[in-house]
């Protein structure tokens, strides 16, 4: 279990992290979202031990990350910002990989050849940024880490590469159990590979659970009626975005599907369904409350 608690970090005054709390449970592929400058990547470097945190602790099984590389051992990490020697070649990278993770496989290392179509003797600084991020996986996924930490991995990757990267990690979610953290702005692809999110802004997580509990905590409502005159909505319900044409409604409501149609039928509507929400939808009516709709302007 990978874990941060209450951790703060100040940069010349600006509080990039405001005691951000989160867990991420063993085996399991969480999504970390939010906005640019939320803090995500500032966290995930707190995580994989690169920043030290003003106050507040950053765990890997019980265990501090920071300066204990036993710990670190187990997590490989791909940033946004990857780094390699300017001189180096994917096999002479291999090589320094190698003697940092004793977990690091040669016999994986040959078989990714078929996946990655990459020369390993080129240098990496002559390779286009696609072909750099191939690389990257190429070397990380060949150290066979315990917990995988990833920031906006797939970024420059074409379409069929990113699913062949996304399946050669979920492979190992299913099979060796690597717990993956993943941060992304690509809220579509996460929602096919994540089974946990973490909603992040201004330093902190705002929430964090299962997909599936925030699915169904979280519902669309389409609700037409005789009149276009909107009717009383029970009180009782938390609405959380409302908008029409005409005779017909859509409501995001927070709360249980059932008990939601339940209580909307004393508005008597002609027609009254629930549709299932995106993670994209949950995350712009979430971050709603904390200023970040999506607005109209007026020209």
């Amino acid at each position: 279990m990978l874990e941060a608690k209450n951790v703060v970090k100040i940069f010349e005054g600006f509080r990039a992290l405001d005691g951000a709390t989160m867990t991420v449970p063993r085996g399991a592929v969480y999504g970390l979202v939010g906005p640019n400058g939320a803090g995500k990547s500032t966290l995930i470097r707190h995580l994989t031990g690169v920043y030290r945190p003003d106050s507040g602790e950053l765990l890997l099984g019980g265990q501090p990350v920071w300066e204990n590389p036993t710990v670190k051992r187990r997590m490989a990490a791909i940033p946004d910002d990857w780094y390699y020697f300017q001189q180096s070649s994917i096999s002479e990278m291999a090589k320094l990989y190698e003697g940092m993770y004793p977990t690091f496989s040669r016999e994986r290392y040959a078989k990714l050849r078929e996946v990655f179509p990459l020369n390993d003797k080129m240098m990496i600084r002559r390779m286009s940024k696609g072909m750099q991020k191939q690389a990257a996986f190429w070397l990380t996924v060949s150290c066979m880490p315990e917990v995988l930490v990833l920031d906006e991995p797939v970024d420059g990757l074409d379409p069929v590469m990113r699913r062949q990267v996304w399946t050669l990690l979920l492979d190992d979610v299913s099979a060796r159990g690597t717990t993956v953290l993943v941060s992304s702005h690509n809220l579509r692809e996460l929602e096919d590979v994540c089974d946990h999110v973490g909603i992040m802004s201004r330093g902190r997580v705002l929430l964090e659970r299962s997909l599936s509990e925030l699915q169904d905590n979280t519902v669309k409502i389409q609700a037409a009626y005789v009149s276009a005159e909107e009717p009383a909505l029970p009180a009782e319900l938390q609405i959380l975005h409302r908008s029409n044409v005409g005779r017909v409604y859509t409501y995001i409501v927070r709360g249980q599907r059932e008990e939601i149609l339940q209580r909307m039928q004393i508005t008597e509507p002609l027609l009254l369904e629930a549709i299932p929400l995106t993670l994209e939808e949950i995350f712009i009516y979430e971050m709603g409350g904390e200023d970040y709709a999506v607005r109209e302007i007026v020209l």
